[in-house]
């Protein structure tokens, strides 16, 4: 293989590992976990107006133009531990409708309040079709840092996951996340949301096939909405998002 065909062939692996998988789930984690006994539903919904477009590998369903709608139900198992369910549909640019495939999630969160600080880390399974993640089985660690004071909200997520199959079984990627929001009503905050995917945790990929996406939000006792725009080329140019409480 010429060296040109080896360039090509690096640059396209780095920007297929710089892409985020399925976007059902656009959310940074806070300090919210469920009682025991209690029971939670809430339902995703975002878009991508304008994204990418060219698959990453045979058969992939791109998010342009895609609607992604996820309820998830969640359940207090002991104090400070709750676990969840995703389960995603997707209709495509084109029209058609697919159902995903599952994600099991575990969050642990035994820091909050202490005074405003809080601490935990959340767990996730996805069993995801292959039209929307090539290795179709992954798992992902999420730990959660941030405080929470009377007016300010700050959260980070520092997400690694790795796929438990395919050519990249094994190999552990970073995806960190942030918020930051302010309280401007009795129940409405305003702030911003930042979302990135660096590639492996072992070796980033250049900066400029990294996703990166900024995302301004409103949240409200029962909604939060954000619209996103892609910070560089490696990233789907805009994208609405929401989560709604019940």
């Amino acid at each position: 293989m010429s060296g040109n065909r080896l360039a090509a062939l690096a640059a396209v692996l780095c920007f297929s590992q710089a892409y985020g998988a399925l976007p059902d789930e656009i959310q940074v984690y806070t300090d919210d976990v469920n009682a025991p006994g209690e029971r939670g539903i809430e339902l995703h919904v975002n878009t991508t107006p304008s994204g990418r477009s060219r698959p990453d590998y045979a058969g992939e369903v791109t998010p342009h133009h895609g609607l992604r709608i996820t309820p998830e139900l969640s359940w207090g198992l002991v104090p400070d531990v709750d676990w969840g369910l995703y389960l995603p549909f997707v209709r495509s640019g084109e029209g058609t409708d697919y159902f995903a495939g599952p994600r099991f999630r575990l969050k642990w969160m035994p820091l909050r309040g202490k005074p405003g600080y809080f601490a935990g880390v959340n767990g996730e399974l996805s069993f995801v079709e292959r039209k929307f993640e090539e290795a179709r089985r992954t798992i992902e660690i999420r730990p959660i840092i941030g405080y929470r004071g009377k007016a300010w909200l700050a959260s980070f997520n520092p997400q690694m996951s790795t796929d438990l199959a395919g050519p990249d079984k094994g190999v552990v990627t970073f995806h960190p996340s942030l918020k930051l929001s302010r309280d401007v009503g009795e129940r409405t905050a305003l702030g911003f949301e930042y979302y990135a995917d660096l590639g492996r945790l072992s070796h980033f990929a250049p900066g400029s096939e990294q996703s990166r996406t900024l995302y301004f939000v409103v949240d409200t006792e029962q909604v939060n909405f954000g619209i996103g725009r892609g910070l560089n080329g490696a990233t789907d140019r805009w994208t609405l998002k929401s989560i709604i409480s019940f």
